[in-house]
């Protein structure tokens, strides 16, 4: 009777997307309507299970994808208490990401889509990740300058409209993400390294070591992460063949304030350059705090609004894949039934 009040009370005029995220080590369902509002958001990770091999295996995600899609799904309708008949059309990640964990999602939309008669909607995990800010950010709308900052991708683009970007930076060698899962586990704290190295920054002095900061000329929006993660594994050998005392708070505040401070001023490079006054973070290594406060600071000095989704938004979940999937379908977008995972897939490719 509740499911019922609730769909009654919506007008013909919303619009009910299934959104399906499996590219990595999450496996997720929402149900967001209108492209703004989450009516469930249900993740299932498996960080746990990846820890004991130190980062994601991928063929034990895509064995845990297989065993927890349904389930979510099924969470995900009841939370949201809608059934599959409710919905307007289902979206799902098809890349980029790894293609074991990609496909899982993407059989299950194909599924659905083909059994209840639904327009199915690809979604391009990064634009998944922009999205998310549309989510508690509700004037938020195009053009804006976004940093998408994961264990897999750091971007920074300008978003010229819902599902347009034009890209003026990218790494050109490691991820930030993937620096701090590669610091964090020299320093011996494991996996996953983000959040771990961000806790116990808390504990030291950013300003104890001098790490470097990559600037390149040639394209002064790239990033380069590659050189810091070299520079703190010699500081770390060089301790320990010379039995220098190493205090790994120090050493993981320095190398967060060097990954900050690049992430920072390159977006601020950029707002000043293109004359843009609105900033979004968005994709995993934007819920690190101190990234969030030295962004933040950086834009009020700046004059700049500053957006950022909250933490449970950053990391993979299927609410930002719904959110990007209702921009899509809204234009018009339309994928087939012979949809396939990309692991590769580039942005601004279909």
């Amino acid at each position: 009777m509740k499911r019922k009040r609730m769909v009654q009370s919506m007008s013909k005029k919303d619009v009910l997307i299934l959104g399906i995220e499996s590219s990595c080590d999450e496996t997720a369902a929402s149900v967001v309507k209108n492209g703004r509002e989450v009516l469930s958001n249900v993740i299932s990770s498996q960080i746990k299970l990846h820890t004991l091999y130190g980062g994601v295996v991928p063929e034990i995600a895509s064995r845990k994808h297989i065993e927890k899609i349904n389930q979510v799904v099924r969470q995900a309708l009841a939370d949201a208490e809608v059934t599959l008949d409710d919905l307007d059309a289902v979206g799902v990640t098809y890349g980029p990401g790894l293609v074991g964990a990609l496909l899982v999602g993407v059989a299950e939309a194909k599924a659905i889509a083909y059994a209840k008669k639904l327009p199915l909607v690809g979604v391009h995990h990064i634009e998944g990740h922009v999205s998310a800010n549309y989510i508690e950010h509700k004037e938020l709308e195009p053009p804006f300058l976004c940093e998408i900052i994961s264990g897999g991708h750091t971007h920074l683009v300008i978003v010229k409209d819902y599902g347009e970007f034009e890209i003026l930076g990218r790494t050109r060698d490691d991820a930030a993400g993937e620096a701090f899962d590669k610091v964090a586990r020299a320093i011996g704290l494991g996996y996953p390294g983000g959040p771990k190295i961000d806790k116990l920054s808390n504990e030291g002095n950013p300003e104890a070591i001098s790490f470097p900061r990559a600037h390149i000329e040639a394209a002064p929006y790239d990033f380069s992460f590659s050189g810091l993660k070299s520079a703190v594994l010699n500081y770390l050998n060089k301790c320990k063949m010379t039995g220098e005392e190493i205090c790994e708070a120090d050493v993981a505040a320095s190398f967060q304030k060097a990954v900050v401070d690049v992430l920072v001023d390159n977006a601020m490079r950029a707002a000043k350059d293109y004359h843009i006054e609105k900033l979004a973070i968005a994709g995993g290594v934007a819920s690190n705090q101190h990234l969030r406060t030295a962004m933040e600071q950086a834009c009020t000095k700046a004059g700049i609004s500053f957006y950022r989704p909250s933490p449970i938004f950053c990391t993979d979940n299927a609410a930002m894949i719904g959110v990007a999937a209702y921009y899509e379908y809204q234009k018009g977008t339309r994928s087939g039934l012979d949809l396939n995972a990309v692991p590769n897939l580039k942005l601004g490719e279909r």
